[in-house]
């Protein structure tokens, strides 16, 4: 078997191929992909892959365990620690000139990289424990490693706002993680205090729970609350530090500036005087004292969030609330929080708390944006002191145009309007076309899905 991988005769000392036969890196590293696309497609093991791929890892020092798909990469950097290193930034590229290609360590890296790959995509079709789940997540945060960014930063939520991209690879990570969710047995997993206990927050598991939560009592209802009170609190670590960046106001120059030593603006005092300067005495003469002015504008501002609670907008639902709530907390900003489906229900009493709106939120059914309209407009009091965010994909059908009419007549009342496709960490939206090219036209451009992008409009204006 080695005599093949390496493309050498028995006895050939040198460490490269022979003049006449083929690379025996090209060949390693074809094996270990051929191998994984094999095992991707096909659960089954194809015995001349995995016979050839063993003599590969075991020929470059690296352990067999790389190749059982049942073996976490906890598990692999637990008792091999030494490679916990390599995996981060594994898959990130390389900044190597031409010419200066390790073959060795390109064979190494594609035995990490089929690892990574297989462990995160080969997750077969049956019934799904909580220890998988976990062992699942687990195993994508070394991909999200492995790619250059923190766990969590392509699926979402607690890591949201990491900046890694990866080409769109986010959602697929979501929906493989929300299949694994599907093929649990979730209420017997909650009714089970140790079994939930092994469960990771995570954006598909919230929306299980929040579905579910009217079929949940007693131990298994209390487990979900406390999921959903851990994944809250992450994502509000996160976004809290993304918004706590804000200036806190625009500097007030129609209030004069307090004369104090520690208001003193030097460089500018002394601009100003230089006519004074005496060459002679080699003196500065002041006439005027200059400072800074200090004094920020406070003037109070409301925000009024809606959010569609219809289809699929969970993770808009859990990112909005945070978020306005969030707001809520800081000082000078009256946040009012409405939420609709078919009906609309104003959640703001509720607002600085945000797993307590969720649990009153009604995932699913249809939606009707005038209902929602005709709560949000009495919150406006002073116009241009307003922002109005509203979230949803606007599939509104024959209600399209009374909602439209509705949006219209509240910008043009000097309030700022902000439409957003949806909140997700991903930044993955759809949002009906006949909406997106009316509030292009408005001058109020659909808002990208990403949750920075919308925290970044809400501080331009609000502070």
């Amino acid at each position: 078997m080695t005599e093949h991988l390496t493309g050498q005769p028995p006895g050939h000392a040198g460490p490269g191929p022979s003049p006449a036969g083929p690379d025996p890196y090209d060949n390693r590293r074809q094996v270990l992909y051929w191998r994984l696309l094999a095992r991707l497609f096909d659960g089954e093991e194809q015995p001349a892959l995995e016979s050839a791929s063993l003599g590969v890892v075991e020929d470059i020092g690296l352990p067999s365990a790389l190749l059982d798909p049942g073996t976490s990469l906890d598990s692999v950097v637990q008792r091999h620690p030494e490679l916990a290193d390599e995996f981060d930034g594994l898959m990130t590229p390389d900044d190597d000139v031409a010419g200066s290609r390790d073959r060795a360590a390109e064979v190494r890296r594609a035995a990490l990289v089929s690892k990574v790959l297989l462990n995160v995509f080969a997750t077969g079709s049956s019934t799904v424990t909580a220890e998988r789940l976990a062992r699942w997540q687990s195993d994508a945060g070394w991909l999200e490693r492995a790619l250059g960014g923190p766990p969590g930063g392509l699926r979402g939520g607690r890591a949201a706002g990491a900046g890694l991209d990866a080409g769109g690879l986010g959602p697929e990570l979501a929906a493989i993680e929300a299949d694994l969710v599907g093929r649990m047995r979730l209420r017997e997993v909650l009714a089970d205090p140790a079994l939930a206990a092994r469960l990771t927050p995570s954006m598909s598991l919230i929306e299980q729970l929040l579905r579910d939560k009217g079929n949940l009592s007693g131990v298994a209802l209390a487990n979900a609350k406390s999921l959903i009170r851990r994944y809250v609190d992450e994502v509000a670590e996160v976004l809290r530090t993304q918004v706590e960046k804000a200036t806190v106001g625009e500097l007030d120059r129609s209030v004069p500036p307090k004369r104090v030593f520690r208001n003193l603006d030097l460089d500018r005092t002394i601009w100003k005087n230089l006519t004074n300067w005496s060459p002679e005495e080699e003196r500065l003469y002041v006439d005027r004292l200059y400072y800074r002015h200090t004094v920020r504008r406070t003037t109070p501002q409301r925000l009024i969030v809606v959010v569609d609670q219809s289809g699929s907008m969970v993770d808009s639902m859990v990112n909005c609330t945070v978020l306005a709530s969030i707001f809520a907390g800081l000082p000078k900003v009256d946040v009012h929080l409405i939420a609709y489906d078919t009906r609309s229900i104003d959640l703001t009493p509720w607002v600085h708390d945000p797993f307590d709106v969720l649990l009153r939120t009604n995932l699913g059914g249809g939606n009707d944006g005038p209902v929602a309209m005709a709560m949000a407009r009495p919150k406006i009091a002073e116009p241009k002191n307003t922002v109005m965010v509203w979230i949803s994909d606007f599939y509104e059908f024959d209600r399209s145009q009374p909602l439209f009419e509705g949006i219209e007549a509240v910008h043009r009342s000097g309030v700022k309007f902000i439409p957003v496709g949806s909140v997700t960490s991903s930044g993955r939206q759809e949002v009906n076309p006949w909406f997106r090219e009316r509030f292009k036209a408005l001058g109020t451009p659909v808002v990208s899905g990403h949750v920075n992008k919308l925290v970044h409009e809400l501080k331009t204006f609000l502070t």
